[in-house]
């Protein structure tokens, strides 16, 4: 299933995406995470109701607008984006012929990041002068666990989604550790949807990403460094996951950066991203 957050008549109401149509569903949730942590006994019960609404009508959600925890988050996790990274100029400590890590890049992004599609990212002027867009298929944790071994992983997930991690690339290079540079406000667009696990095969999606109408990013989920199970069982070693959690699992080639000279967004920017049965999360830049 697909499931959406939206809001109607004031209020922000989960349902159910088919054909571009959403329903409500019952039993009524509100919250994501809880419905993500009783699904197994919601499962059964789960139905939709009332009449079908065009998706373009309503006003979409982030799926989780308030993540409990930090978004788990990996970098340079696709071969050729490695490359166009430490060749940008902003990666910190890049060295030549050791583009591709030994093991996962790993960081976070706080919950005040998360907006959702149709939402505006504020490019914070003031701050930086180097936005860049970075589309991530993102999975949502469904069964907590630590030291979740990898011949296990996808049974701890319960679903996929769009980010798009937004980032900084004058403060990432800073910096040196990534925070600071993917930390600012907005700048973890996500959504539109969760599809449910048993819905997506995750090791062959095609991702895009369009930058006015321009196609910048065109790769497929097949092309990760690390794959996710790799990263679930990195992420969990010695640390807990637990239901909600979503970890971003990296972009590949074709950001901003990757041009030469580099394409940073500018006010009035529109970024859409599409994953292959995970819809289109499109946002515009002031």
């Amino acid at each position: 299933m697909k499931f959406i957050r939206y809001a109607k008549n004031g209020e922000s109401r989960i349902g159910v995406v088919e054909d571009q149509m959403v329903r409500a569903i019952e039993p009524a949730v509100s919250d994501m995470v809880e419905l993500i942590e009783h699904y197994d006994r919601l499962r059964g019960e789960i139905r939709a109701v009332g009449e079908p609404m065009p998706l373009d009508s309503l006003t979409i959600e982030a799926p989780i607008p308030a993540p409990r925890r930090n978004i788990f988050c990996v970098g340079k996790n696709y071969h050729a984006h490695a490359k166009e990274f430490a060749q940008s100029g902003f990666e910190a400590g890049a060295v030549a012929g050791a583009e591709v890590d030994e093991f996962p890049a790993v960081f976070t992004k706080p919950a005040s990041c998360v907006v959702g599609t149709g939402d505006v990212v504020q490019l914070h002027g003031d701050v930086t002068q180097s936005v860049d867009y970075e589309i991530e298929l993102a999975l949502v944790i469904g069964k907590g666990g630590r030291n979740i071994p990898k011949a296990k992983a996808y049974e701890h997930i319960w679903g996929y989604m769009i980010v798009n991690d937004v980032t900084a690339r004058d403060r990432q290079k800073q910096h040196k550790q990534w925070f600071l540079g993917k930390a600012l406000d907005t700048f973890c667009p996500m959504g539109p949807w969760i599809a449910t696990a048993d819905e997506v095969d995750p090791e062959n999606l095609d991702l895009e990403t369009r930058v006015n109408g321009e196609v910048r990013q065109k790769a497929n989920t097949s092309d990760l460094i690390f794959d996710i199970p790799s990263l679930v069982e990195t992420i969990s070693a010695g640390l807990t996951l637990v239901p909600g959690d979503i970890i971003a699992t990296g972009t590949p080639v074709g950001v901003g950066i990757g041009f030469k000279p580099p394409r940073f967004l500018k006010p009035g920017d529109v970024v859409r991203m599409s994953i292959t049965g995970l819809g289109t999360l499109e946002n515009s830049f002031q």
